[in-house]
């Protein structure tokens, strides 16, 4: 199933695929926000936003507004 990153629950995980390349700060790119990566979403801010996630191993703090440009396959549970 695709979404974005915005949409992941506390705990879900799912393999980095797409973003707008326009909207991500370079930044982002340096720490491994990368299509083919893993991502965990682990803590949501108060007023919800940053969005706290973990990116192959490194813990990365995300605004909303960036987070619904990067789009992510959530791995199934089953």
């Amino acid at each position: 199933m695709q979404t974005t990153i915005a949409q992941l629950k506390i705990g879900q995980k799912g393999i980095l695929s797409d973003f707008n390349i326009d909207e991500i700060p370079l930044k982002l790119l340096e720490m491994g926000c990368l299509p083919g990566n893993s991502v965990e979403l682990i803590q949501i801010a108060p007023f919800g936003c940053p969005l706290y996630f973990v990116v192959n191993d490194s813990h990365v703090a995300i605004r909303l507004e960036t987070a619904k440009e990067i789009t992510v396959v959530i791995e199934s549970t089953n």
